[in-house]
């Protein structure tokens, strides 16, 4: 049992206010992210507000149970949304278009040809350290600054630490700000025989340097890039801190995304310990695929302990591994495909108190008074190796429970005042607007209300 309690995440109050403007989804990798940003989308634009979900490398089966055969770098409205006049769009961000969208939008037609054509470039857009989740704000910026829809969320790119998405845009900018792309960019700027001379005493010999690392081919690529970005340089940090302090603004709200799990949480009181160091404003925690039990009551403990009784009853001398009923022949190929042949009593679970006694006539009651060929013996020992069966896959799925509980627990007790929004495990995937609305309803309803809902 629990000893801390969280306060308790009201999904729907966060999405219903108009202050909310961006919800950003964070944490590892694996633990439901894009999911739950769609899950939240669906269920704020049913709910009356106009939304766009911003996701990262989605499914293909995400992107088609929102109807779309495939997601890109524009907003696509999704079709099937209910409810009070809201609208759901939905996007993948595309790194190298948005990349070059910038570039379009901040360089003269010319030089945006020449940094688009540049090898180095499409190197830089396509895959450096850092540049998705540059664009993935560089995008969150754009969506904001257009105005156009009263809700954007947000999932954050998948990556090995959840704060890297905060990290990695400034690293970018300072990069591509920084003393070295300068110091590569002055063979380009500086002409003439004093060009040279200055090159030859310092420049040239650490360019030179560098270019037997990186090759000479790539060294010019680069001196190129940085010739052609010049009026660039300064853009690229400042729109980095700009985003950065429209996260921090009222109106944005983090949830941090985890799965019960120890090494989910522990990178979830990570990232809730930076977003307050960073004074961004954490909304709460979505903890994802909790397991429950209908019958919680019963302990491992005791359901182990009844499983142990009925299986000496099966076979003193070998509880766990007891043979039929040597007196009673083996079934036949009939039988063994005729349920009605083969049909366990209940009987012994009755007495054992597991079970109500049957009602019904006397053939319900007893299996062998309709089929002479099940004795009473054999359908009673079948019945009490089903009974202890269930009883230890229950026992398996408490002990789940025990250590999932304690895992949340041991979070609770670092940041007891994070809100939380348990979300119960869905029997299957989840593959259409239904899947995500039943997301949707388990994140707005707490979980014990679930549980007797699903009982």
């Amino acid at each position: 049992m629990s000893m801390d309690v969280a306060p308790r995440l009201d999904i729907d109050v966060l999405l219903d206010d108009p202050e909310t403007r961006i919800v950003v989804c964070c944490g590892s990798g694996g633990v439901g992210k894009t999911t739950t940003a769609a899950a939240l989308g669906v269920r704020a634009a049913e709910r009356g507000r106009k939304v766009v979900v911003l996701t990262i490398d989605p499914a293909r089966r995400l992107a088609q149970s929102m109807g779309i055969d495939a997601l890109d770098n524009i907003p696509r409205r999704v079709e099937g949304i209910g409810g009070d006049g809201g609208e759901l769009h939905a996007m993948m961000l595309d790194m190298k278009r948005t990349f070059d969208e910038f570039v379009e939008a901040h360089a003269d037609p010319e030089r945006a040809r020449a940094i688009l054509a540049n090898p180095f470039y499409q190197s830089l857009s396509a895959g450096f350290a850092g540049t998705q989740e540059y664009m993935a704000m560089e995008k969150l910026g754009q969506l904001r600054a257009r105005d156009e829809w009263d809700l954007i969320i947000v999932d954050t790119p998948p990556s090995r630490s959840a704060l890297d998405f905060l990290d990695a845009p400034k690293r970018l900018g300072s990069f591509l700000d920084g003393k070295f792309i300068k110091v590569l960019m002055a063979p380009a700027k500086v002409g003439g025989r004093a060009g040279m001379k200055f090159l030859n005493v310092g420049v040239s010999m650490m360019t030179g340097t560098v270019s037997k690392v990186l090759g000479g081919q790539l060294m010019r690529d680069v001196q190129t890039f940085a010739a052609a970005m010049d009026t660039m340089f300064g853009g690229f940090r400042t729109r980095a801190e700009a985003t950065y302090r429209l996260l921090q603004a009222p109106g944005t709200a983090f949830l941090v995304v985890a799965a019960p799990e120890r090494d989910a949480l522990r990178e979830a009181a990570y990232f809730v310990e930076r977003l307050a160091a960073d004074q961004m404003p954490l909304a709460g925690l979505v903890l994802n695929r909790v397991h429950g039990s209908g019958a919680e009551q019963l302990s491992a403990e005791r359901a182990l302990a009844a499983a142990e009784i009925l299986s000496l009853a099966i076979d003193p001398a070998d509880p766990d591994d007891a043979p039929a009923n040597a007196d009673d022949p083996p079934a036949n190929d009939a039988e063994e495909s005729d349920p009605a042949k083969n049909r366990p009593g209940t009987e012994n679970l009755a007495d054992c108190g597991f079970v109500d006694p049957p009602s019904g006539n006397a053939q319900a009651r007893n299996p062998s008074a309709a089929d002479p060929d099940v004795s009473p013996t054999s359908a009673d020992t079948s019945a009490e190796r089903l009974a202890a069966g269930l009883l230890r896959l229950h026992a398996e799925r408490m002990q789940v429970l025990g250590r999932e509980q304690r895992t949340h627990d041991r979070f609770t007790a670092l940041h007891p005042e994070v809100p939380v929004a348990q979300v119960a495990a869905l029997p299957g995937d989840v593959h259409d607007l239904a899947g995500l609305r039943a997301i949707g309803e388990r994140l707005a309803v707490p979980l014990e209300r679930t549980k007797r809902a699903a009982g």
